[in-house]
């Protein structure tokens, strides 16, 4: 597949110096095999401190997209997990963009260890706000209960499918009270418990995120915040309005399935939020600032990853490269992902129909593929890397 005919003639300068046979890269020593890497070479664990660096160091100055992005649009992305779970390996580590869909992706693939990388630092707010209620809830009607500030229903436990969770909290009013404790406790969490430094913008990023889900509830879509008018840090006098438009609502998200009948969702069962939960807990989720098409961070987790000699399992990048393509980037984005770690197992997941050249409409109703790596990233691989 040539996947770099739509480029700029500059693009297309860069590919040919740089392009060369795949089955040489195969047989060459910088290709580390797919055996390498294993779950046992990945640390079990990070301090506070080596995960605040960690994010920290690897992450850019905030950029800008045109939307915050507080949950997803996309409504199709359980359908591709049957054939990225024959692909791709579990036990390595999980790359991704954009909110609460990640945790979908991470419960399916079980990887050790997961960075989020976004341009925007409030998507990173929005991680650490996802961090502190993972820890603070003991299972998903608890979580649920502390993300939309809501009561907890009578009724519900482990057993409860996720359409009873949301059915329960669909018609519960929003508790001003509990949005209130949940912040203190979120912000006591992160700062008191972990010590990390958040700044007064990351207060504000928490306070922000947290005010949308109590504000809009179970009911909340990818553009209720944008038409709410209310902004960052300012919350209404009650929790009981109900974002408008045709989008997904995060309780549609969670209670869709892959298309053959099974439900996916992170909060689909026990066991899912459990294991996105003690990764949490073992600061193995890292939040990370960075554009795609920066010098910075994507280089910087391919820094550290080989350090440890660990191996990229997927990828997502929902439809970030059609941007990437948009603003001439998506070179630099094809290079420094060519410098990670990866494998012929190795996947893309996308939102769209065919990469960085699928621009999809909007709605937020976009097919999801996946797309081997190592054949996608062809021409700007060298064994330099």
């Amino acid at each position: 597949m040539k996947i770099c005919h739509l480029l700029t003639k500059r693009c297309t300068a860069l590919i040919a110096a740089t392009c060369f046979v795949f089955a040489g890269l195969a047989s060459g020593a910088q290709l580390v095999s797919s055996g390498r890497a294993t779950a046992a070479s990945l640390p079990s664990e990070l301090t506070d401190q080596q995960f605040w660096s960690l994010s920290r160091d690897s992450s850019e100055e905030d950029g800008f997209f045109r939307s915050d992005n507080l949950l997803s649009n996309e409504t199709s992305f359980q359908e591709i997990i049957p054939g990225l779970l024959k692909a791709a390996k579990q036990g390595r580590v999980y790359m991704g963009v954009g909110p609460e869909q990640n945790f979908t992706y991470i419960a399916a693939l079980k990887p050790a260890m997961a960075f989020i990388i976004d341009i925007r630092h409030g998507n990173l707010d929005v991680h650490l706000t996802y961090k502190a209620l993972f820890e603070l809830s003991r299972d998903r009607a608890d979580f649920v209960s502390r993300l939309f500030s809501r009561k907890r229903p009578s009724g519900l436990g482990a057993q409860s499918t996720a359409e009873e969770i949301f059915s329960a909290y669909r018609t519960a009013e929003g508790s001003r009270e509990l949005y209130e404790e949940n912040l203190r406790a979120i912000e006591d969490h992160l700062m008191k418990k972990h010590g990390f430094a958040l700044t007064s913008g990351d207060r504000d990023g928490i306070r922000w995120t947290l005010s949308n889900f109590y504000r809009f509830g179970p009911s909340i879509n990818y553009g209720s915040s944008l038409s709410a008018g209310v902004p960052p840090a300012v919350v209404g006098a009650t929790g009981g309005a109900r974002g408008g438009s045709n989008m997904a609502s995060y309780g549609s998200l969670m209670t869709t399935d892959d298309g053959r009948g099974e439900n996916r969702s992170y909060l689909a069962n026990e066991e899912n939020f459990k294991f996105l939960k003690d990764l949490e807990t073992r600061n193995l989720i890292v939040p990370v600032v960075g554009d795609f098409g920066g010098d910075k961070a994507i280089r910087a987790i391919g820094r550290y990853l080989k350090s440890i000699d660990a191996m990229v399992s997927a990828f997502y990048l929902s439809n970030v490269e059609q941007f990437l393509v948009q603003d001439g980037k998506w070179d630099k984005f094809c290079a420094s992902t060519a410098a990670l770690p990866l494998d012929e197992t190795s996947m893309f997941i996308r939102t769209g129909r065919g990469g960085p050249y699928s621009f999809g409409g909007g709605g937020g109703v976009q097919d999801s593929s996946t797309a081997n790596m190592l054949l996608e990233l062809k021409p700007c691989l060298s064994p330099s890397r």
